[in-house]
């Protein structure tokens, strides 16, 4: 009886995993002057976690809370692209990025931001035509303060089934790496006592 139900509910969790999508939202600040950027993640419109990242002389600190931070270093960073596979199980659903500039009060302030306007406006319309539901927006805030801030809010849509998959992928790839090392110490620890 107890498996029964249990293979009726799994049934049905997989069947919604692979109907319904998992909306995954970012929110990225970027203030270019401190060298700083703050970032949110949510899921259905709730905060999963956010934090902030600075850069600093050793590589980059992502901090997550008050108390715990990451740091990225520059020489890790070349390895860390290998880890990131791009697959069909998601697709972008709303990009939307506000830029902020100081130089309201000078002609070269102006022509940077109706660049960053008509640059923006023509690469979305690039992406409009290959993606027609895609949410787009592009803005330019002139401040009299020198800055260079930005601003994006995306949304991105998971295909459930191929993100459990991909979980389920890495797990399996860490439990055999586990029990590689857990062999290779045994035989190390055997051979050495032999010896």
């Amino acid at each position: 009886m107890v498996m029964g139900e249990f293979f009726i509910w799994s049934t049905f969790f997989g069947m919604l995993l692979f109907l319904f999508p998992i909306f995954v939202g970012l929110d990225v600040y970027l203030d270019l002057r401190e060298n700083k950027a703050s970032f949110a993640i949510s899921t259905f419109g709730l905060r999963v976690f956010g934090g902030y990242a600075e850069v600093r002389r050793e590589g980059i600190a992502i901090h997550l809370t008050e108390k715990f931070a990451l740091l990225l270093t520059y020489d890790k960073m070349g390895d860390t692209r290998k880890y990131f596979e791009v697959t069909a199980g998601f697709q972008l659903y709303k990009l939307h990025q506000i830029v902020e500039t100081g130089g309201s009060d000078k002609i070269y302030g102006v022509l940077i931001a109706a660049l960053l306007q008509s640059g923006g406006g023509a690469a979305f319309a690039v992406l409009r035509t290959r993606h027609p539901f895609l949410s787009l927006k592009n803005g330019t805030v002139l401040a009299d303060a020198p800055c260079l801030k930005l601003t994006f809010e995306t949304i991105t849509v998971f295909n459930g089934l191929v993100l459990t998959l991909a979980i389920t992928k890495k797990i399996m790839e860490a439990l055999l790496n586990w029990i590689r090392n857990k062999r290779l110490t045994a035989s190390w620890k055997k051979q050495r006592s032999s010896s």
